[in-house]
This record gives structure tokens, C-alpha cells and sequence, in this order.
């Protein structure tokens, strides 16, 4: 891993590809291991694109001081870390549960620097609706966090479980989490002003944000795509990873890309084996 000094927080980060640089956000409770191993399969066959994947403060290899005491102060980082491994370049913002909170955040506080947005099963104050938990394939697997996350529950999916979200538990600061925790309300600018290409995506099954009340940011941002996804729940990105792929890479060919990255993403696509299958079966707005 790589380590960005910002502030007293050292942001510990991994990396790949190189071009215009692509911030991949975590949702709460895990690192970065988890969106890495949902998004970057996909966003690995689309030339230029630095992607980074940080560890959100409190977790993974990234801790929490005391000067960290609300999620502003996590935002703060957030935007401290941007500048640190971009500098003045404009940066694509993508995050999961959590992870979109804050980069929803990041854009509103900072429409000049974000290029696009992409948000997948965002966490959103205004959540409404929220199903109850119900399993879309229901076996006898995993422990009780698996089959409360998860609604496809097979063995693929507890694998993923096992690989990618469980082993975080053990690395996050409880006692800093629930001091951001306390203060989690972002100070939020309205968001009309930013015009860049948006992707929102939610899990139509999702117990613990809903849908509703991200398929309403299809009014917020005037270049958002909105997908609602049957079959998914808050872990849609291991639900559905193909169908997030096509999304995403439709996602990254609306967002503007400065000459420098637009020359590696010209060079030609992906191989035909590594292509992203096409999206179907959804709605999409």
C-alpha cells in the first residue's frame, strides 16, 4: 500500500493504472478491499484512469486522531487527500454505500474538481421507503452479518463475503467510528450547480439505504443516469458486479477527460475477452 500525508491522518491507499486520476470510496465498516474487488475488474479494461483506493479514517490501514470528529473532518481528508495525489487535476469520484455519502459530499463542496460522480447504493439523509430484508435466493450459509447483507446467498457470494468484507471487521476503530458516527451530517452546498456526468445505481432489494430515495437524484444532478436493480440488495456491487461494470464504463465514456488521459483511453478498447457485458434488465432513467 501507499501512505498520503494529510494532515495528521496518514491516508493509506492502493493504486493502479495511470491517467486521469478515478477515487474509489468504501462504504463504513470495511476498506478498501471491498470496492477494489467489485469495481476494479471492469474499471481495469478501460484505458487511462489512475484508479486509488483509499482506507476511509478509522479503517483498514488508515487511522482516525482525535482531530478527526465528524464526517466533515472525514471530508476534509477526503479533499486534502485529492489535491495530495492529484494536485490541481480534476478527479472522477466513485463510492459505495458510505463512500458515496462522502463523495456526493466532495462534489457538492467542490463541483470545479470532479469530473463525474458515480454512486452506488448511496447512503443519503433522506432515505425513505426501506424494504424489509428478504432474501432474494435464501440458503443455510454464513453467519448472521453474510445473511443480513447479502440477499443472494450462495456459496460464490459467502466466498466474496469471506474475502473481501469479514477480514476488515477486525481493523476498524470502533471507538472513532462512533465518534464520527455522532457528528454524521455533512455540511452539504446544494448540489444543483454541478453539471458532470452522474451515475447513480441502487439494489431494488437494498434493506439498509432503499431506492427511492436514490432514484429521486435523478432530479438533483442534470446528467445523472439512474439504475434500479432487481435482484440486489446493499451489496449489489458482489450481487450484480457485471451489470455494475457495464454501468461504470458507460459512466467513465460520459465523463470529460483531459487531453493527457484522453490520448491512454484512445489508444482502443479492451480485448474482446476482458469487455464488460452490455446492461439489460433494469430501469434505467
Amino acid at each position: 500500500m501507499k501512505q498520503s500525508q494529510v494532515g495528521q491522518v496518514p491516508v493509506h491507499y492502493v493504486e493502479h493504472g495511470d491517467g486521469m486520476p478515478l477515487l474509489v470510496l468504501h462504504g463504513a465498516g470495511v476498506d478498501h478491499r471491498e470496492v477494489e474487488a467489485c469495481f476494479e475488474p471492469a474499471l481495469a479494461t478501460v484505458g487511462g484512469f489512475r484508479r486509488l483506493y483509499p482506507d476511509l479514517p478509522s479503517m483498514g490501514r488508515t487511522p482516525a486522531p482525535a482531530s478527526v470528529a465528524s464526517a466533515d473532518d472525514v471530508l476534509d481528508t477526503l479533499v486534502g487527500f485529492a489535491a495530495d495525489v492529484a494536485g490541481s487535476e480534476p478527479v472522477l469520484l466513485a463510492g459505495h454505500s458510505a463512500g458515496a455519502y462522502y463523495a456526493r459530499g466532495f462534489a457538492a463542496r467542490r463541483p470545479d474538481a470532479v469530473a463525474g460522480l458515480a454512486l452506488v447504493c448511496p447512503l443519503l439523509p433522506e432515505a425513505r421507503d426501506i424494504p424489509e430484508h428478504r432474501p432474494v435466493v435464501a440458503a443455510d450459509l454464513g453467519d448472521e452479518e453474510f445473511r443480513g447483507y447479502f440477499v443472494q446467498q450462495t456459496p460464490q457470494m459467502l466466498d466474496r463475503y469471506e474475502r473481501f468484507v469479514a477480514p476488515a471487521a477486525a481493523l476498524v476503530d470502533p471507538d472513532a467510528m462512533e465518534r464520527i458516527g455522532a457528528r454524521w451530517d455533512l455540511t452539504m452546498p446544494d448540489a444543483a450547480g454541478f453539471d458532470r456526468p452522474v451515475l447513480v445505481v441502487a439494489g431494488r432489494q437494498d434493506s439498509t439505504v432503499g431506492y427511492a430515495a436514490a432514484a429521486d437524484l435523478v432530479e438533483e444532478y442534470p446528467q445523472a443516469s439512474v439504475a434500479v436493480v432487481d435482484g440486489a440488495a446493499h451489496a449489489l456491487p458482489h450481487e450484480r458486479p457485471d451489470l455494475l461494470g457495464a454501468l461504470l464504463v458507460d459512466w467513465l465514456a460520459r465523463c470529460p477527460l483531459p487531453l493527457r488521459a484522453r490520448r491512454r483511453h484512445d489508444e482502443g478498447p479492451p480485448a474482446a475477452s476482458a469487455r464488460v457485458p452490455s446492461v439489460s434488465g433494469l430501469y434505467l432513467a
